[in-house]
């Protein structure tokens, strides 16, 4: 296999397995406290890499503060409405939800810079809105409601994911001698400064909130943190880089779909219901029409 499709696959285990913490250490303290925690592990593993690898190069102070402003849309207010979807749907939900991002992009890129929307994007919006039905249907029959605020959590997050990712292209685009990784720092940073100007808003008791958690939890957040943030952004940006053929690429991301909802079954001790089955079915044929 290419290495591209190995960094690919590496970079949707790798969060897979990061949102398996996110997801239960969000439900035991809060979604605000998690993403602080992990934008700050994160933040520190990229400033070691960076003065590991090269060092800090010379960036303009316009585009340093496009990294940091996209930074607080897509690893600051995105990832508090995901892992919030996470707590209340469960990761393998949220990533099914999370998949359509390429379609949203589009829709984005459609209004803001007159890039066409092609048919067979259409026909993967109908197999995304009935794979959305299916497994809100389930939410109905099993809860006596259809969990629209996850829902909309989710597509906010990846409403603002996709518009981080426009904005950090945009950013890399006006700086082409950065490194990526020192992009993604600079993005981490800005995360941090967006929870720090939430914390004086809605205090989250960062410091309290970890000693209660001890040093166990804490190991088990970082090694969270390392592979679903940090790991997960060096395997994709090395995937990006050495590929010719993105659309491959962004194809893969299915994979990450199907490593959460298998870690989500596996830690729960459940089989997949036949409604996540049917909506995973539904989903799989829009991404078909969509890649």
């Amino acid at each position: 296999m290419d290495k591209v499709y190995i960094y690919a696959l590496a970079a949707n285990l790798s969060f897979a397995v990061g949102v398996q913490f996110f997801t239960h250490y969000a439900r035991r303290v809060s979604s605000l406290w998690v993403n602080c925690f992990k934008g700050a592990v994160a933040a520190a593993l990229f400033a070691v890499t960076v003065a590991f690898t090269g060092g800090f190069h010379q960036i303009s102070p316009s585009c340093a503060a496009l990294f940091c402003f996209s930074g607080m849309i897509g690893l600051g207010l995105a990832d508090i409405c995901l892992i919030k979807a996470f707590s209340l749907m469960g990761p393998g939900r949220t990533m099914l939800i999370f998949g359509f991002q390429p379609l949203i992009i589009g829709v984005i890129s459609y209004f803001l810079f007159g890039q066409a929307v092609d048919a067979r994007k259409l026909v993967a919006i109908l197999f995304f809105v009935v794979c959305l039905f299916v497994f809100s249907l389930e939410s109905f029959r099993r809860h006596g409601h259809w969990n629209l605020r996850a829902t909309a959590f989710a597509f906010g997050g990846i409403t603002l994911d996709g518009l981080g990712v426009l904005v950090t292209r945009y950013a890399f685009d006006r700086s082409p001698g950065l490194g990526t990784t020192e992009g993604n720092l600079y993005r981490a940073l800005g995360a941090l400064l967006l929870f720090a100007a939430l914390a004086r808003v809605r205090p989250f008791h960062f410091v309290q909130k970890a000693r209660e958690l001890g040093p166990r939890n804490l190991l088990w957040m970082t090694v969270g943190s390392a592979a679903g943030t940090y790991l997960s952004l060096v395997f994709y940006l090395n995937a990006i880089r050495g590929s010719a053929a993105l659309a491959a690429v962004s194809g893969i991301a299915i994979t990450g779909t199907i490593f959460a909802s298998a870690f989500e079954c596996a830690l729960e001790r459940k089989p997949p219901s036949a409604y996540l089955l049917v909506s995973f079915a539904f989903f799989l044929g829009g991404m078909a029409f969509l890649f």
